[in-house]
């Protein structure tokens, strides 16, 4: 049975898709007898799916990485609904099933943040809730980000989501002043009451090894407990 975690956010735009890049990248580059899946349940508009198929060697096609996919970049509800369509999330849930019987490791990137609907009735909590699913929050290093942060760790408290910890994305450069002013750690595992386990400097391009690299700094074994079995084995 494969290891899942699932990356969120505080928003949209703020690093998801990097971050999964770069815990992806890792897994490959130091456990490479270890069989990882990435997986997007729900994609709205191009992008995310295609870079993943693109930039690593995954035994899964397009379906396998997203079964839910839309070509409007809308909340799902309302782009499924503009193609006649509805959001089954039993088609995800059986793809995720799938995977966990042949990977030992399954990535699972969110739609926007915690808050965003993924049905009329559901949100980015309540799937990451119901599918006990442990959950990183990637929260911007930009102005406003703390309260965002702590908006989000709310909501996650409320639904039960169980959250591991936060990663600070640099979409932008950005300094050490800058990160410490928009976006500080103090602060953030202060009224959090989560840790900060790592920083993702800005990527010009989501090089691999510049992205392996950039995890490697993480407080990696917080993410990802089992791999400190498998480096005592």
């Amino acid at each position: 049975m494969a290891t899942s975690l699932f990356v969120s956010g505080t928003d949209t735009g703020v690093g998801k898709t990097a971050v999964t890049a770069a815990l992806t990248a890792y897994l490959k580059s130091f456990y490479p007898q270890q069989k990882v899946a990435v997986f997007k349940p729900i994609q709205s508009g191009e992008g995310d799916r295609e870079f993943y198929a693109r930039q690593f060697d995954l035994s899964q096609t397009l379906e396998q990485i997203t079964p839910l996919y839309f070509e409007a970049p809308l909340a799902p509800p309302l782009a499924a609904a503009a193609e006649g369509k509805s959001v089954d999330l039993g088609l995800a849930w059986r793809t995720f099933q799938t995977l966990q019987q042949t990977h030992d490791w399954i990535l699972v990137e969110g739609v926007g943040g915690l808050g965003s609907p993924i049905t009329a009735e559901l949100t980015v909590a309540d799937l990451a809730r119901d599918w006990t699913l442990p959950t990183v929050l990637v929260v911007p290093v930009r102005l406003g980000a703390i309260g965002q942060a702590i908006a989000q760790v709310a909501l996650a408290q409320q639904a039960r989501v169980d959250i591991r910890g936060l990663i600070l994305s640099c979409s932008n450069p950005c300094s050490a002043l800058e990160i410490e002013q928009w976006a500080s750690v103090e602060l953030l595992e202060s009224f959090t009451r989560h840790p900060v386990l790592g920083i993702l400097p800005h990527q010009d391009d989501l090089a691999l090894t510049a992205l392996a690299r950039a995890a490697a700094e993480w407080d990696i074994e917080a993410l990802l407990p089992r791999l400190h079995a498998l480096r005592m084995g």
